[in-house]
């Protein structure tokens, strides 16, 4: 599966290279695989579409459908319902920082980000293994997959729906 969407990325790009078309933003990436159409669902619930497709610069730890999925019964369908929005936003806000920060800007170790949803931290870690991420609820989501670049910054694919909770503890 990942060496399909690599293979599409790299067609995206020799397409956009060869006409000279604007390249695609994140919402745009997102919206164009799969593995996201839960995530793309949450984002135009939120109505945070038009933000994410805007200038940024944006980094969106970007949970595919099995994360959603690995939620408890009922979560994403409550979230969705219009009198959750606030709800919603905040999780998804949670998910993006407003810098665009590539794998080699994120320093070794473990170290607090401040995401959007500013009242809140992530706990990043980069080792050996790869990059982590710790959320509030003390749950660590992995990036799988790293640097998917975009015109309004960079995707990195987690394997958790990161949730706001108590500050992570970072080890």
């Amino acid at each position: 599966m990942k060496s399909i969407f690599k293979i599409a990325a790299v067609a995206a790009t020799a397409v956009t290279l060869a006409t000279g078309a604007k390249a695609a933003n994140i919402v745009e990436i997102a919206a164009g695989d799969e593995r996201f159409s839960t995530l793309v669902a949450a984002v135009q619930a939120a109505g945070l579409a038009e933000t994410l497709s805007g200038p940024g610069p944006f980094t969106v730890y970007a949970p595919v459908n099995d994360a959603f999925a690995a939620l408890p019964e009922g979560t994403v369908e409550t979230l969705l319902k219009p009198e959750n929005k606030d709800q919603l936003t905040n999780v998804l806000l949670y998910h993006v920082d407003d810098r665009k920060l590539s794998a080699a800007n994120i320093p070794a170790g473990s170290n607090y980000f401040k995401p959007v949803l500013a009242s809140e931290r992530l706990c990043i870690t980069k080792d050996s293994s790869g990059v982590s991420i710790a959320d509030g609820t003390g749950e660590t989501a992995n990036v799988v997959i790293a640097d998917i670049k975009a015109s309004n910054g960079v995707i990195h694919v987690v394997d958790k729906v990161l949730l706001p909770g108590t500050r992570p503890a970072c080890h």
